[in-house]
């Protein structure tokens, strides 16, 4: 039986990829529905790249199926996706103009239209003064808005977007992504590769985790993490913190200053871990049970992986 319906913009069904003797990916299944805001998860060589690759059509699979839109990937069909690589892909030695122009004309958007874009596009980004300079001139961040451009300017249906974050400071990342939420809200189906938990937590809506080129866990985000409950403590205190060390209530502490995060083992009463808190005089700020961070279900998964 195929996977996918029609409401999903791209399936791929036991696709592999191996290189010499390297298997990158081995017999993954997944379905992603259109208008969804899709994290593509991993660790390093986990076969993330590999998989974007193949759903762009620049690697072919060597078993498996693989349809976007339904449809088989065509030269037509990759017109509708854009692409950020996560090695950049610019000419260095063109204007930035230039190269924006060359790029959209491959996905068969006119000059004049792709300049008229190219340039809000620019402006947007506060780097319209940059238009006729060489893109080798350009810092990182200011190239990888050039490339953010050059995935956008053809108004994809499908954006895939691999590391986008990357060289970005805190500002600019933070315009990259309210820009992604923006074509998310128009219908845009976005795939988000990232080693950022935080901004694929707040943003994805569901998720795919890989590892050694397979998949362990996929799914809507909120429920995975409802399946996984209220097992996890966020405190933020002042004082003594030795009433953290209850090694047979607190499975694992994640440290962020004066707030952790601690993971609760099974049947353990969070409530204790007050009690020992009011003991020895710690001021709590805040306590609260919660689901667990997608980063503690990231290292959990990977983790299972290497036992």
């Amino acid at each position: 039986m195929s996977l996918g319906a029609p409401s999903d913009a791209v399936v791929a069904e036991g696709i592999s990829k191996r290189f010499d003797s390297v298997t990158a990916v081995s017999k993954l299944s997944l379905s992603i529905r259109q208008g969804a805001l899709f994290g593509l998860l991993g660790p390093n060589g986990a076969g993330k790249s590999t998989t974007l690759r193949m759903i762009m059509r620049v690697l072919v699979p060597d078993e498996g199926r693989l349809r976007v839109f339904g449809q088989p990937l065509t030269s037509s069909v990759q017109n509708m996706i854009g692409y950020l690589p996560e090695e950049r892909g610019l000419y260095p030695r063109m204007k930035v103009m230039e190269v924006l122009v060359f790029l959209a004309s491959l996905k068969g958007v006119p000059e004049s239209e792709a300049r008229q874009r190219g340039r809000v596009w620019l402006d947007r980004l506060e780097i319209g003064a940059w238009a006729e300079r060489k893109v080798i001139d350009l810092s990182k961040g200011m190239q990888q808005k050039v490339q953010f451009i050059a995935a956008v300017l053809h108004r994809p249906q499908l954006l895939i977007l691999d590391e986008p974050f990357a060289g970005l400071d805190p500002i600019n990342a933070a315009i990259i992504k309210d820009i992604m939420l923006e074509m998310h809200d128009r219908g845009t189906t976005i795939i988000l590769s990232s080693h950022r938990m935080e901004q694929v937590e707040m943003m994805c809506d569901s998720i795919c985790l890989i590892n050694a080129g397979q998949k362990v866990l996929d799914g809507e985000l909120q429920t995975i993490k409802r399946q996984y409950g209220k097992n996890t403590v966020r405190i933020e205190y002042c004082g003594d913190e030795s009433f953290l060390d209850q090694p047979a209530i607190i499975e694992r502490i994640n440290r962020h200053g004066a707030l952790v995060e601690a993971k609760l083992r099974t049947g353990a009463d969070p409530q204790e871990i007050l009690k020992a808190a009011v003991e020895r005089g710690v001021r709590i700020r805040r306590f609260e049970l919660v689901e667990p961070p997608l980063n503690d279900i990231f290292i959990e998964k990977v983790s299972e992986g290497h036992a």
